[in-house]
């Protein structure tokens, strides 16, 4: 039982706080004595990580081309565009 219960009479909470305690109870299921999981997930991480990786979508490439384009025609914006990096 949770020791904030046993300190404050359940008549004293308002309605919103007995509202926000329900749904708590019903986002936040009960740890019982199975807090494992039903198995080991070390393999599927090693799967997900061997995995193909996303490709870079064709916009952030013009975006990389379009940043180098402004610094090869105007030198002095290149300690701005290292500094949003």
């Amino acid at each position: 039982m949770n020791p904030y219960d046993e300190k404050h009479d359940q008549s004293q909470l308002t309605h919103e706080e007995k509202w926000i305690r329900e749904l708590l109870r019903q986002a936040i299921p009960p740890i019982g004595n199975d807090a494992e999981p039903a198995h080991d997930l070390w393999p599927d991480m090693l799967k997900r990580l061997d995995g193909k990786a996303a490709p870079v979508p064709w916009f952030d490439w013009a975006l990389l081309a379009g940043m180098i384009g402004v610094a090869a025609f105007v030198p002095a914006s290149i300690p701005v565009i290292l500094y949003y990096l």
